[in-house]
């Protein structure tokens, strides 16, 4: 019987996957969704035993409910290319799927950022918490495009250990993200009638992500790092309402015709 499936959602991870998939050993089983990489991702993946299904998709949760569909375990862990479970949460884990009194259908887990590097002054002063391992038959599916969220029936509990998340690692990168992740951002946003972007909206929503990251999140507390990634946050808000704007503006001029 397949205990635990570990399920990685992936796209062009060369230089992560096989970190991944190593910290993902304890599995029984390890399925790669990978959405038609054109790097090695996918020759890495299977030859370090992976399950890997070829599928293209720019919806988050539908590449999550693929993964769930080919899993065979009892249980299911999902992880990013960009992520390390650590010893800790391994043994968590698998003392938490294997006791016969646990009532939980699901656990949340602690998430810890990395930007910028792996070293203890790149780590991020604000721990999320996310829903990540689920019994198979309790879990419903994912919805959500983009920030996408599990429907999972049953009672969650909390695990302690982390999942590292090696975020933001170069500049280029995090560009390059941006630009691809903004546009669809942004076209759910024109598809659900968000408000015309008048000038005043956007120093609003920069101002707010900038305060959220650095005062809320703590990013003061990372000096230079903590700095350049809340601007940053700020700058990618501020793509993704030009980019808003772009295409309410593009309407409008259509309908002046």
């Amino acid at each position: 019987m397949i205990k635990i499936s570990g399920i990685v959602i992936t796209k062009n991870a060369e230089n992560l996957i096989a970190g991944c998939l190593d910290s993902l050993s304890f599995c029984s089983e390890i399925v790669v969704v990978d959405n038609v990489s054109s790097d090695r991702t996918r020759d890495i993946a299977e030859k370090m035993g992976a399950k890997v299904i070829e599928y293209s998709s720019d919806d988050f949760a539908d590449m999550r409910n693929m993964g769930m569909k080919k899993a065979m375990g009892e249980w299911l862990l999902y992880v990013d290319a960009d992520e390390r479970v650590t010893s800790a949460l391994r043994e968590e884990i698998i003392k938490s799927t294997n006791n016969p009194t646990n009532k939980n259908v699901g656990f949340r887990i602690k998430r810890k950022n990395f930007y910028f590097g792996s070293a203890k002054q790149n780590e991020w002063p604000y721990v999320e918490r996310l829903e990540r391992l689920f019994k198979k038959d309790s879990l419903k599916e994912w919805y959500g495009q983009l920030h996408e969220s599990p429907n999972v029936k049953g009672e969650i509990g909390e695990l302690d250990g982390y999942l590292f998340h090696y975020t933001h690692r170069d500049l280029s990168s995090m560009v390059k993200k941006t630009i691809e992740w903004s546009k669809i951002e942004a076209e759910l946003r024109y598809k659900n009638g968000h408000p015309k972007m008048t000038w005043w909206r956007f120093p609003r929503v920069m101002v707010t992500a900038f305060l959220d990251s650095y005062i809320r999140q703590g990013g003061w507390k990372v000096g230079t790092v903590g700095l350049i990634e809340s601007m940053y946050q700020s700058f990618s808000i501020f793509v993704t309402y030009a980019r808003l704007w772009e295409m309410q503006e593009k309407l409008k001029m259509k309908n002046e015709k």
